[in-house]
């Protein structure tokens, strides 16, 4: 059955009755789509281990590194707005070209950040990238639950968010192997060094950098030259003073669940990014491991996260994903405790089995956030990617608590985080034993 190519995208479903016809339409954009959750979590990723490298090659304190993440995250709220828009306007494609291109260009800006030794210029760079995620997780989570029976956009987007620990396992390889040098002099070992010598190891630290990021670029502008050639069930693009099927951004304001889903997303991305940001850093001062021994603590984090993402998507299809948003909320809360007041091996240990329990927490809020959202799901969308803003401002007060009480202390704050989102799940169950 031929499917006109600019069918809405909450008439799909009716024009699906034959699948088999569709998946094979589509199966190009379904990959691509797919992808796009690789791509964006190798580049989250590999910011923890630029935190690492960043910290020693330009002698940064933890609050210092926490640029990273801060610059990182406003590029995701600054332009997570924007890419609601250019999809109401042009449609999925159009917002998933652009923010692959400018991936693919933040990218880029690493080599010139390389060769002049900026840390201002790194951290531009990383803005762009981030920018270009925005549009990229503003298309793709909305896309991927509209495809399909709105009854299981949350399982689906659970299976789809199972590629995104995959490309952060990836980063951290990259950035393992490729990144950092496994050289660690300690200030008395730096003090012996001349000047020439010392300039020359920050130098080489700096430079390894670069690299790794221009072929990630390349790939990525790849993936958006594929895209533009590629067709995609996007609903009919909304033209400027229109009412169209979107409905309103500021209608969202109005519907208490979304609210308090960004406010559940906000501390879970924090929690999050604060805990593979510092995991190198927490396994170096409680276990006395190196950069490389603490990249491989972040290696089998990655590993238990994917592990939890599949094992928690294929749970849902007997426990009501709210219950395990419950379930897993709790765990991580008393493993993040124990990383905070026992520290030493049993510490990194339960900090690592954290992100087991994480895997699944970030899908299920969105799904959660905008069911029922009907035209307004892409605004409640952009929303919440908003939310991701978490990751720069409690990433930052981590850095501030570990400079003053060491890092041990500073996962507390990821302790706090998941309390919040245990609140919002068991408000959520009892929402919807209610209805």
């Amino acid at each position: 059955m031929a499917i006109p190519a600019d069918l809405p995208v909450d008439r799909l479903a009716a024009a699906t009755s034959d699948p088999e016809g569709s998946t094979r339409r589509y199966l190009p954009a379904l990959v691509i789509t797919v992808s796009l959750f690789f791509l964006w979590g190798m580049a989250n990723n590999l910011n923890d281990i630029l935190i690492a490298q960043f910290r020693k090659a330009f002698t940064l304190s933890d609050f210092g590194t926490s640029f990273v993440q801060q610059v990182f995250y406003l590029g995701y709220f600054l332009l997570a707005v924007p890419a609601s828009l250019v999809m109401r306007r042009y449609g999925y494609k159009a917002a998933i070209v652009l923010g692959l291109t400018l991936y693919g260009t933040g990218a880029l800006l690493f080599y010139p950040a390389a060769a002049a030794s900026l840390y201002q210029l790194f951290l531009l760079g990383l803005f762009v990238i981030a920018a270009g995620l925005a549009f990229l997780e503003t298309s793709a989570n909305p896309l991927m639950g509209e495809l399909g029976d709105p009854a299981g956009a949350t399982r689906r987007l659970n299976w789809a968010q199972a590629a995104n620990p995959l490309g952060a396992i990836t980063g951290i390889l990259i950035g393992r192997f490729f990144i950092l040098s496994g050289i660690e002099h300690d200030e008395s070992a730096l003090a012996t060094m001349d000047s020439a010598a010392r300039a020359a190891f920050y130098k080489a630290e700096v430079q390894a950098i670069a690299p790794p990021y221009v072929a990630i670029a390349i790939v990525v502008l790849l993936f958006a030259l594929a895209t533009a050639f590629v067709r995609f069930p996007t609903g009919t693009p909304v033209r400027a003073g229109e009412g169209g099927g979107s409905g309103r951004f500021v209608d969202v304001f109005r519907r208490p669940r979304l609210l308090g889903a960004v406010v559940a997303q906000f501390f879970y991305v924090g929690a999050q990014v604060g805990v593979w940001s510092y995991t190198i850093r927490y396994a170096q001062a409680n276990a006395g491991l190196g950069e490389r021994g603490g990249a491989d603590a972040l290696f089998v984090s990655l590993v238990l996260f994917a592990a939890g993402r599949f094992l928690g998507s294929a749970l849902m299809a007997r426990l009501a994903p709210v219950k395990l948003l419950t379930i897993f909320a709790f765990v991580s809360i008393v493993l993040t405790a124990v990383a905070a007041i026992l520290g030493g091996w049993p510490g990194l240990i339960a900090l690592v089995a954290a992100s087991f329990f994480m895997s699944i927490q970030f899908p299920t809020i969105f799904a959660l956030g905008i069911e029922g959202l009907g035209p307004l799901r892409r605004a409640g969308a952009s929303l919440i990617v908003m939310a991701i803003i978490g990751g720069a401002g409690l990433t930052a007060l981590m850095g501030l608590v570990s400079d003053r009480a060491g890092i041990t202390a500073a996962m507390l704050v990821p302790t706090v985080s998941f309390a919040v989102v245990m609140g919002f799940a068991i408000l959520m169950k009892r929402h919807k034993e209610m209805n």
